[in-house]
C-alpha cells in the first residue's frame, strides 16, 4: 500500500516571540514494514534544518527560529510503502511469556519493561493484566488478550484528556483517546514482563473502514515475541497492525515521541492547530495545496 502523508502543525502567538528552539519526530521509519520514499519538511520562517538519529532509533529534525515571529508552521510530507499483511496472524504460535531471545539482547528490551513518564508498572497492575489475558500462557496471545481488553473496557471518546494524561487517570475514568489507549496497554504489558513500547504515526482509514484515530497523529504499542521481534497491536481498534498503519517514532510512551516540541521566549498565550491527512498515493504524488 502506498500512502501519502501530510502533518501540518501551525502554532500562532499573542505577541511575537523569539529564540524559539525545536524538535520534530515525524519522518517515517525504514524498516521491515514500510520504506519511506521520500520527505520533505518545511518551516516558516524558513530556519536551518539539521538531522540526528535519538537514542531510540528515531529521525529527528532539529531546527531554531531566532528573529521575532507571530506564528510557526511546521509542516511534514511523506510517500510511504507498506506492508499489507501483519508480521504475525491472530493464531501464530510463540514463545511462553517471561521466556527470554538470547540473540535478542537484554538492552534492546530493558526501557520498555520499565515504569515512564506516563505509564506504571506495579503488582496491582499486574494481577489486572493476568485477568485480561484469560489464562493465555504465549507471549502473542497475552498481548492480543490485552489488546482486546483494553478495547472492549475503555471507551474511546475525544476531548476528554491531554497529551499530558497519565494512564492512572484513564484507568480511572475509562475513557480517552489513542495515546491513552496506548498507555494503559503497556503499563499492562510491562507488568507481566513483557517489553512493550509506545509507537507514534499515521491511520489510513478507507473508504469501507470505520477506523478510530484515522486523519489525525495516531497512537499503538509494539511488543518484543521472543524469535519474530518487535509485532505492533492496535488496541483502539483492536487490529494486528499491517499496511494502514504508518509508523514514525518509537519510545517508552509520548513523551519520547512528541511529533514537535519546542522552548521559546515570549508570551505564553498561544494556540496550537494540527492537521492530518492519509491518502492513497498515485504516482506521482503532488502535495495538496
Amino acid at each position: 500500500m502506498k500512502l501519502h502523508v501530510v502533518h501540518r502543525t501551525r502554532f500562532t502567538y499573542a505577541a511575537p516571540v523569539r529564540d524559539s528552539f525545536n524538535e520534530a519526530r515525524l519522518h517515517p521509519f525504514d524498516g521491515p514494514r514500510q520504506t519511506c520514499q521520500s520527505f520533505n519538511l518545511k518551516v516558516y520562517p524558513a530556519p536551518r534544518v539539521l538531522t540526528y538519529t535519538d537514542f531510540y532509533g528515531n529521525r529527528v529534525q532539529q531546527f531554531e527560529v531566532l528573529p521575532p515571529h507571530n506564528e510557526l508552521l511546521v509542516e511534514a510530507v511523506s510517500l510511504v510503502t507498506t506492508r499489507n499483511t501483519p508480521a504475525l496472524k491472530a493464531g501464530a504460535p510463540s514463545a511462553a511469556l517471561g521466556a527470554s531471545d538470547p540473540k535478542a539482547g537484554v538492552e534492546r528490551c530493558f526501557d520498555y519493561l520499565q515504569p515512564s513518564t506516563y505509564v506504571d508498572t506495579n503488582a496491582e497492575l499486574a494481577g489486572l493484566a493476568a485477568a485480561a489475558a484469560a489464562g493465555q500462557t504465549e507471549t502473542w496471545q497475552v498481548a492480543q488478550a490485552i489488546m482486546a481488553y483494553v478495547h472492549r473496557e475503555f471507551t474511546y471518546k475525544p476531548a476528554t484528556t491531554t497529551s499530558h494524561t497519565h494512564m492512572r487517570e484513564v484507568l480511572q475514568t475509562r475513557t480517552g483517546v489513542c495515546q491513552d489507549f496506548a498507555h494503559v496497554m503497556l503499563g499492562l504489558c510491562r507488568s507481566l514482563q513483557l517489553p512493550a513500547r509506545y509507537v507514534s504515526g499515521y491511520l489510513y482509514n478507507g473508504p469501507a473502514d470505520q477506523l478510530k484515530g484515522a486523519q489525525a497523529s495516531h497512537a499503538w504499542v509494539e511488543v518484543f515475541v521472543s524469535g519474530t521481534g518487535w509485532v505492533g497491536l492496535d488496541p483502539t481498534n483492536a487490529h494486528i497492525v499491517a499496511g494502514q498503519h504508518v509508523k514514525a517514532a518509537h519510545g517508552r510512551d509520548y513523551a519520547d515521541v512528541v511529533p514537535v516540541k519546542g522552548t521559546y521566549r515570549g508570551t505564553g498565550n498561544r494556540t496550537m492547530h494540527v492537521e492530518v491527512l492519509v491518502e492513497l498515493a498515485e504516482d506521482p504524488v503532488a502535495a495538496p495545496a
